[in-house]
Formats: structure tokens, C-alpha cells, sequence
């Protein structure tokens, strides 16, 4: 399995509507960020699904070296 990619040392703040399914790009490697476009492909790494009960903004991993996947628990402060 490879190790994902940190896409960026920072959450991506989304808009997202209740009850829409997301997948969470787990790799760090889609274009798409922070949701997945397939990139992960070969690499062992799977995308997150994701679906929020309630309308508003969320907080995505960036760094994808969060302890709650999809959503951003501060790992990325304690990265170099």
C-alpha cells in the first residue's frame, strides 16, 4: 500500500447540502481535492464516503493524516 499525499497542509473549507454523498479523496493524488477523481487507482488507498445530515460548511482533511476521515481534526498543525 502506498502512503497518501498531502494535498495541503490545511483544511478545504466546503459548502456541502444535507444528504448528498461525497466521496473524501483518502490519497491525496485527485485533481478534485478534497473529493476523489479517481486518481487513486494502483495505489491501495481508497476515497471516503461521506454523507453529511445537515447543509453548512465543513472542514475536509488536506493533509489526509486526519484521525476522523473525511473531516479535518488538526492533524496537519503538527506536520513539518
Amino acid at each position: 500500500m502506498t502512503e497518501p499525499v498531502i494535498a495541503q497542509k490545511a483544511p478545504f473549507a466546503v459548502q456541502v447540502e444535507a444528504g448528498k454523498k461525497l466521496m473524501w479523496c483518502a490519497c491525496g493524488r485527485s485533481e478534485s481535492q478534497p473529493f476523489c477523481d479517481g486518481s487513486h487507482k494502483g495505489t491501495g488507498i481508497t476515497p471516503v464516503a461521506y454523507t453529511p445530515e445537515e447543509a453548512g460548511t465543513l472542514y475536509f482533511c488536506g493533509c489526509k493524516q486526519t484521525g476522523t476521515p473525511p473531516l479535518c481534526d488538526g492533524s496537519h498543525k503538527n506536520l513539518g
